[in-house]
């Protein structure tokens, strides 16, 4: 395994965060200690969870319904679980069937996710302006996409500059509870729902148990027990596949990624995503070696963090390298690549949603 050379400080900060990080989700993994100690704090939790479930129902807590069928993508699950990549093919699945969407997103990363300002997302937007993950989504499917920390507003807001759109998937949101859905789709990973606690002694916001239409699991195998772990006894697979390597500086230079394994060829990995491990055990499946840094989700890359990383190659996800390519410290680094991944689903759950939504517009 290659190693790199200390980082800078704002760097090292980073990858500490992301290694405490790291180990409290795999504390939520298992009924230890830690989680039984948490676990009064939980019932805490799902309490006051409850009760705000129960006063959007009763009408004390506004919940706003929008013209357009509203598909959420979202998790229980703190943390990464393949969102992103899930709505890039539902959008794009959706354009096949001859559908306008829309995505409507917080925008987590930009500097106006935690204010009332709504962005629409262009292509002279930043990730430091509206979040890594709507810039992403924007450019890989070149819809429509405004984000903002209400997301009826920005429904409206998008459904007003474009009113050709004709449904909203929302990234995210699923516990957005002023905003009305026609489809909920929760999203798991390999990890099932871990322990099964809700936080803080588990990494679940809500319990398995709440309803949804579609369950999703990112996983490279989908067995009987993890399907029982979701809490679906039939989910659809969902596998990531990531082949190439392009040049960050010149995204038209590809190369397989079993190419890279070449003898003394010092490599590295970078993922600053909610679950790292996944990138890294893509890249280790492809037969490579490399130094791998975990970052923090939606890592701010202005912090320098490959200063001094003694390494030929870096790789780095779709969703990192948007901001580093906005960046002129690094946009022009030859040893950055990028890993573009592309999610592979069972094309029966973009007719399903299609048939939902239909059936929403004509009820």
């Amino acid at each position: 395994m290659n190693h790199a050379t200390p980082a800078r400080p704002a760097a090292q900060e980073s990858t500490r965060g992301a290694a405490i990080e790291a180990a409290l989700t795999r504390a939520w993994l298992r009924r230890g200690p830690l989680a039984c100690a948490l676990w009064p704090l939980s019932q805490l939790f799902r309490a006051l969870g409850a009760l705000r479930r129960l006063l959007f129902r009763a009408g004390w807590l506004a919940s706003h319904r929008l013209p357009v069928p509203v598909v959420v993508v979202g998790n229980i699950f703190i943390g990464g679980t393949g969102k992103t990549p899930l709505t890039i093919w539902l959008v794009q699945a959706l354009q096949q069937a001859g559908m306008r969407p829309g995505v409507i997103s917080r925008g987590h990363g930009g500097d106006g996710a935690d204010g009332a300002a709504l962005r629409a997302v262009t292509s002279a937007s930043t990730a430091q302006q509206v979040g890594d993950e709507p810039l992403l989504i924007a450019q890989r499917t070149g819809c429509p996409v405004v984000v903002g920390r209400d997301r009826a507003a920005a429904g409206r807001a998008l459904l007003a500059s474009h009113p050709d759109t004709d449904i909203l998937l929302t990234d995210d949101g699923l516990q957005h509870y002023a905003l009305q859905r026609d489809v909920e789709i929760i999203l798991f990973d390999g990890r099932g729902a871990g322990n099964g606690w809700l936080l803080p002694a588990g990494p679940l916001r809500e319990p398995r148990s709440r309803r949804r239409d579609v369950t999703v699991v990112n996983a490279p195998e989908l067995t009987p027990a993890l399907a029982r772990a979701v809490g679906d006894p039939a989910p659809v697979q969902m596998r990531l596949v990531g082949e190439v390597a392009e040049q960050l500086c010149d995204r038209s230079r590809k190369v397989p990624l079993a190419a890279l394994a070449q003898p003394g060829a010092r490599l590295a990995a970078a993922a600053g995503i909610g679950n790292p491990s996944r990138f890294f055990g893509m890249l280790r499946a492809a037969g490579l070696d490399c130094a791998e840094l975990p970052l923090p989700d939606h890592h701010d890359f202005r912090d320098r963090p490959f200063d001094g990383l003694a390494a030929d190659v870096i790789l780095m996800t779709e969703k990192d390298a948007v901001k580093c390519a906005q960046i002129d410290e690094l946009k022009d680094d030859p040893r950055l690549w990028v890993v573009p991944v592309t999610a592979r689903i069972d094309a029966a759950l973009a007719d399903l949603i299609v048939e939902k939504c239909r059936g929403r517009k004509t009820a």
